[in-house]
């Protein structure tokens, strides 16, 4: 089969930074799917995986972590899909990812897509979708009849994670509070149902106050933790939670969380797969009730961009769009071949 891989991790202008390659086509087992690849989204974990380091790989080395596609084959165990099913997911970090024709999949962390998206819609979203659920109702634990009415800020809400937390956390009845800078972020937030925008370039809490608000019950930092780590401590309120997807590098005061009573925890969507934990099939309901509110209208994607084919030049591409810090929503590139490219 096809695949882009790499063996030395390089600036992504050097030549060898992705490579095409030809590799063997793996076999289900167990409770592997086996997925024809459609279209996939490529994400900022992409981009720090590739990132330059002395390591150099014996065989190609596959990124990916999204994706929509057919199932082929299945394992002995597999109980949840068969082979023609249209599935979407994001996948395990610890296997081989998404930028080949085929791949293996843990049946737990895979939902059927949506039937009113495309497959580039659909691509684009279940990295995205996953980190922003388990962050707002798996970390954050925000339960959508008790919590109704409370206040949310989405840190980078104009990011992939920031634009479809606004949509779930409106859906769940909080009011959401934005931060953006660009007329185009600015535009994109409040399409996705944000209350207020405001300038992350500038200080907050003084912004939160001439909106009327003292501060949040709950704080979704998506962007540079060290930086506003100060600000969150002052705008969060007594007994409210802040969850990180960025960690800390430097020692930090505590003193206001410990004095508030906050909570403070990360996500990162790779936890349940990479431990192999008991609760992975978590990652299949999520995806599964997310398919329902994609298909009833509720959700809508956050697909910005489109490239095509699927090979080296094009990821390559697709990942200087994504270093330069400029994009908006998601950053899909689909097909292999021809047909793929026609395929819904």
């Amino acid at each position: 089969m096809k695949v882009v891989g790499l063996y030395e991790y390089l600036p992504i202008e050097a030549q060898e930074s992705f490579l095409d390659v030809i590799v063997d086509t793996p076999k289900a087992s167990g409770h592997d799917l086996l997925v024809r690849i459609q279209a996939i989204s490529v994400n900022p974990v992409d981009t720090k995986l590739r990132a330059p380091k002395e390591t150099v790989e014996e065989t190609p080395r596959i990124l990916g972590w999204d994706a929509v596609g057919i199932v082929t084959e299945i394992g002995d165990a597999v109980e949840l899909f068969q082979v023609g099913d249209a599935v979407y997911y994001a996948g395990d970090v610890t296997r081989p990812g998404s930028y080949a024709e085929f791949q293996l999949v843990d049946e737990h962390l895979v939902g059927a897509k949506p039937i009113n998206l495309s497959i580039e819609e659909a691509a684009a979203m279940p990295l995205t979708l996953i980190t922003a659920w388990e962050a707002l109702f798996d970390r954050i634990r925000i339960n959508p009849d008790a919590d109704a009415g409370k206040k949310l800020l989405i840190i980078n809400g104009s990011g992939g994670v920031g634009l479809i937390a606004t949509q779930l956390a409106v859906w769940a009845g909080l009011e959401v509070i934005t931060t953006a800078s660009r007329d185009a972020t600015i535009t994109w937030s409040k399409q996705q149902g944000a209350t207020h925008v405001i300038n992350h370039r500038k200080p907050l809490l003084p912004q939160l106050k001439a909106l009327g608000l003292e501060g949040v019950e709950y704080i979704l930092c998506l962007h540079n933790t060290d930086a506003y780590w100060d600000a969150m401590q002052e705008i969060i309120l007594p007994q409210g939670h802040i969850c990180s997807v960025v960690e800390l590098h430097n020692p930090v005061s505590m003193s206001l969380i410990k004095d508030k009573s906050v909570t403070v925890s990360y996500e990162f969507m790779f936890t349940r797969s990479k431990y192999n934990t008991d609760d992975k099939v978590r990652q299949h309901d999520i995806l599964t009730k997310a398919t329902q509110l994609f298909e009833k209208g509720f959700l809508k994607t956050t697909l910005n961009h489109v490239l095509a084919p699927i090979n080296a030049a094009t990821i390559k591409e697709a990942h200087r769009m994504l270093e330069s810090g400029k994009s908006i929503g998601k950053l899909v590139v689909k097909g292999f071949e021809e047909n793929d490219e026609q395929a819904n």
